[in-house]
């Protein structure tokens, strides 16, 4: 079968893997900024300071509770590999060109929300950042490249994980909506196709790459989950009433899980635990929870802010398509 001639085809990548510039023209530090390199003998960590001065660190898979009162920050003898990517921030036009050499007609990026507001809380966007995508979509359309854009690929500002607790507290909704807006704003016309979360569904295997959570419990998970449904349904209706040609979708990590035999009790094992990690596209396509989500929650005394309101909110943002990886 050959594929339509606006088949959009191309790659993925995101601004922590490659760009570098971590701490460049007003960028501020973000969840993925403190997770250092692991080899065979040590798994990455997350660091950070101790509420009495001294210095943590703590593997980022499996993954617990960072102590009362941690910050994360660097270690000056510790590599992150973030900090330096392939230095895309200082070689982005060379890369594009190489990318159109290939024939790509879509590039999927994302947008360091850390180098728009460096604390994530901050009143005002850093015009340094903001430009400095700006260029990277305008290399891009030189080439006839569409750019596929993640708002929040694993860069959350690391001030929203130690002043706030991360996506467990409600105020990043509106954080993070005031960031949709700087972006779907500035750069209306030039990006037509927007992603809200970057593998939402994995919350609760690496809760501080995903959620910027310094507690790892399922209640925390949980809420933080429904914090993200509700910031992303909210950012599909600002993202249409900006600009009606936006497109806005969600995506997924998707790993086949198989039964270990062909015994029936395996095979609705594994179907059980596919429906668990793919109901976060039920909700964000359908736009409500499933019944058995539910009733999951009900049973393992989990709660969520399901108000009335909020399910109208998830009703009326439900995204344009999905994606996986």
């Amino acid at each position: 079968m050959a594929l339509s001639k606006d088949f959009l085809w191309g790659g993925a990548t995101a601004a922590n893997q490659l760009e570098g510039g971590y701490n460049l023209d007003g960028k501020g530090l973000s969840t993925a900024d403190v997770i250092c390199a692991g080899n065979l003998q040590t798994k990455r960590q997350i660091t950070y300071h101790n509420a009495d001065g001294t210095r943590g660190s703590q593997e980022i898979m499996p993954y617990h509770d960072l102590p009362d009162g941690a910050t994360c920050d660097c270690f000056d003898d510790y590599y992150y590999p973030s900090h330096d990517g392939i230095d895309f921030y200082h070689h982005y036009k060379e890369d594009i060109k190489l990318l159109a050499k290939m024939g790509f007609k879509c590039f999927r990026m994302s947008i360091n929300w850390s180098r728009i507001f460096p604390n994530g809380d901050d009143d005002k966007p850093n015009e340094a950042g903001l430009k400095f995508y700006d260029d990277i979509f305008d290399e891009l359309k030189k080439y006839h490249i569409e750019p596929m854009v993640t708002i929040c690929h694993y860069e959350n500002p690391v001030n929203l994980a130690n002043k706030y607790g991360g996506w467990i507290n409600e105020k990043v909704i509106d954080f993070y909506l005031k960031y949709c807006k700087t972006i779907f704003t500035r750069y209306k016309g030039k990006v037509k196709y927007w992603i809200t979360f970057n593998e939402i569904n994995i919350m609760n295997v690496v809760p501080f790459y995903s959620g910027a959570l310094l507690k790892a419990d399922q209640q925390s998970c949980a809420t933080a989950v429904f914090n993200q449904f509700i910031a992303s349904a909210k950012a599909v209706k600002l993202a249409h009433q900006i600009d009606p040609n936006n497109k806005v979708g969600m995506m997924i990590a998707h790993g086949a899980i198989y039964g270990e035999t062909c015994n029936p009790d395996d095979q609705v094992l594994a179907m059980l635990k596919e429906r668990d990690r793919k109901f976060f596209s039920d909700v964000m396509a359908r736009g409500y929870y499933p019944a058995y989500k539910l009733k999951e929650y009900q049973r393992e005394g989990i709660t969520i802010d399901l108000t009335e309101e909020n399910k109208q909110i998830l009703k009326q943002g439900c995204i344009d398509f999905i994606g996986f990886s």
